[in-house]
């Protein structure tokens, strides 16, 4: 029994505005509002490079303080009084008390997490619009496409531009929901919530091995189908899946419990976050049987991809709120083509070169109270981009 098609009819219908071309004081007045964005965007990019450098080195150093007091455990089946209020690591199967059931469906499994996902076929709006100057006037011609999908969230209809024909319920007959293991154990200590949380790998759960729960649905795959005929479902259709994560049991056809890797705090049987001298919290899980140094290695290289993921945002917000900022003096020369486009480019290389500069000279300033020959080299770094561009107009000015 194959998957039901999620291809519907399509149909559009072009739309034609127009209105007259701004005049220059209209144009200067909404460059002027987008300077004001471009300065807030600014100041914020400055704050989340500042604080960005901070909070990496301040789980760098948790991270260290972490692996040199981190006690592994011999035995996750008993609980040993010595370590109590330390820093632990141990490796085991998950387990929990009872299976998670959704009687709707007659459904259950011995399972952390089980997720019920419900999505129902809708009616889509795409929009595609262009821009283009006839007669003095500018005109907008925007063509709505409208496509029947499976949606596991309600679109409203309301918001379309032709509503008519493209109706849609205002809410689901079925909901979506996550249940969650009330206790949650590897051996014979119970997880906190925050070590819960971060089990979140779900896998599709296959319903090969059910039956229809009900005469008005229909088994279709791994879907539950609440449609007349499933094959050509109609607007209010309903189809649901199932997801699970973190396997606490041994399964016929799904497998052996799964197995996690835990570092936290023991506290009498429980397992808790961990508050290190440098002000970060330590509550560490990751699937599979890993060791100390693996975990932690782990944790570094998450903490690298998070701050430079960071940087790259504070640079971008930096370079588009300096393009805004300055964004006034294109709008004075828009009225000639040529020079319009040389001022276009030139705009483009002063915001990249000062928002890399003062990207880096704000990430040394960052690193000052922790690593103060790294804030040197940076803040010497960040002088570069300047000096690059200066060099490169100074040649230009003598021919």
């Amino acid at each position: 029994f194959q998957q039901f098609s999620d291809s519907g009819s399509r149909k559009e219908h072009v739309k034609i505005t127009s209105e007259s071309k701004p005049g220059f004081l209209e144009r200067l007045s909404e460059t002027s509002g987008g300077m004001l964005m471009g300065l807030v965007t600014f100041l914020l990019a400055f704050y989340l490079l500042f604080t960005n450098e901070g909070r990496a080195l301040r789980t760098a150093k948790s991270l260290d303080e972490g692996l040199s007091l981190v006690v592994p455990l011999d035995s996750i089946h008993s609980v040993s009084q010595q370590n109590e209020g330390r820093l632990v690591h141990l490796s085991g199967a998950l387990s929990t008390s009872k299976p998670l059931f959704d009687p709707s469906y007659g459904l259950s499994i011995q399972a952390v997490k089980l997720k019920r996902n419900v999505e129902m076929y809708q009616w889509v709006e795409y929009e595609d619009s262009k821009e283009y100057e006839e007669n003095g006037e500018i005109k907008k011609e925007t063509k709505y496409s409208y496509n029947t999908e499976w949606k596991s969230e309600v679109v409203n209809s309301r918001n379309f531009d032709r509503e008519i024909g493209h109706k849609n319920p205002s809410a689901m007959a079925v909901e979506s929901f996550t249940a969650v293991s009330p206790n949650v154990q590897v051996g014979s200590f119970v997880l906190s919530k925050g070590l819960v949380d971060k089990i979140d790998d779900f896998k599709r759960l296959s319903l090969a091995n059910l039956e229809d729960p009900h005469a008005d649905v229909t088994r279709g795959g791994d879907y539950f189908y609440h449609s007349e005929n499933p094959r050509r479902p109609e607007v209010g259709d309903l189809r649901v899946s199932f997801f699970y994560a973190g396997l606490s049991g041994d399964d016929p056809h799904l497998g052996s419990a799964d197995k996690v890797t835990v570092i936290a705090r023991q506290r009498g049987d429980q397992l808790v976050p961990y508050h290190t001298k440098s002000g970060d919290v330590l509550e560490i899980l990751h699937p599979g049987d890993l060791s100390v140094e693996e975990v932690f290695q782990k944790e570094h290289h998450s903490n690298t991809m998070k701050t430079w993921a960071l940087r790259g945002a504070g640079w971008l917000s930096m370079f588009v709120g300096i393009s805004l900022m300055t964004r006034i003096f294109y709008t004075l020369v828009d009225w000639f083509p040529v020079v319009r486009d040389l001022v276009n480019i030139g705009l483009k290389a002063f915001a990249f070169c000062v928002a890399t500069s003062l990207s880096l000279l704000t990430i040394s300033v960052g690193w000052l109270f922790y690593r103060p020959l790294w804030a040197l080299l940076i803040g010497l770094l960040s002088v570069v981009p300047i000096v690059v561009a200066k060099s490169r107009v100074s040649p230009k000015k003598q021919q």
